[in-house]
């Protein structure tokens, strides 16, 4: 489990692509509190840490992950926002974040403004029913409130820790972006629609 509050901001320096995986390396400083094995947030993509490096690690992605996520579609030299599994006596800052994607979504505006920036996506209109303004969102692995929804366009406010911190400023118009949404509410529509069979 995870928080969706980012650790650091990783660097991919490989990626090694077969038939139905890939393995990725990426360069971050947490490579001191890893170990082979543990659980790592990419992006808000939950991977396995499967070898240490010097001042990296190597986790191996499935190509269903790759097709499903915007993982696929990284490239040497790109940030990402990572995060380390949550420890049972640590705060919950962000919100509960699985690591398991939702849906892509698309950037449609990330404007500069006084204080912040206003980050607009276009998310799968499936995944509108698990949206509320003022709920929680995980964005690339970030946890966010929803500032407004109106159909499938979601609007949210980057405040400047959240810029200095993640690389959703480097965000532009088109970029895919990974989207979690609360698990709380798709574990809220589960017992509704028991509730709803049993009573039948």
């Amino acid at each position: 489990m995870f928080t969706g509050l980012v650790a650091d901001k990783g660097e991919v320096i490989s990626i090694s692509k077969g038939a139905e995986s890939a393995v990725i390396d990426i360069q971050t400083n947490l490579r001191n509190e890893l170990r082979v094995g543990d659980s790592i947030s990419v992006n808000g993509v939950c991977l396995t840490a499967v070898e240490i490096g010097n001042n990296s690690f190597k986790a191996d992605v499935m190509v269903q992950t790759l097709n499903v996520t915007s993982l696929g579609s990284l490239e040497v030299g790109d940030n990402v926002n990572l995060e380390l599994a949550t420890r049972a006596d640590s705060r919950l800052g962000g919100h509960i974040v699985q690591g398991h994607v939702d849906g892509v979504a698309e950037v449609k505006e990330n404007s500069s403004g006084e204080k912040w920036n206003r980050f607009v996506v276009e998310v799968p209109k499936s995944l509108t029913k698990y949206i509320v303004n003022q709920g929680s969102i995980c964005i690339d692995g970030v946890s966010l409130t929803v500032g407004e929804i109106y159909e499938n366009i979601v609007t949210l406010w980057l405040i400047p820790e959240t810029l200095a911190k993640t690389n959703l400023f480097r965000k532009t118009m088109g970029d895919k972006v990974n989207v979690e949404v609360d698990v709380i509410a798709k574990y809220v529509e589960r017992l509704l629609q028991r509730g709803e069979n049993n009573g039948n």
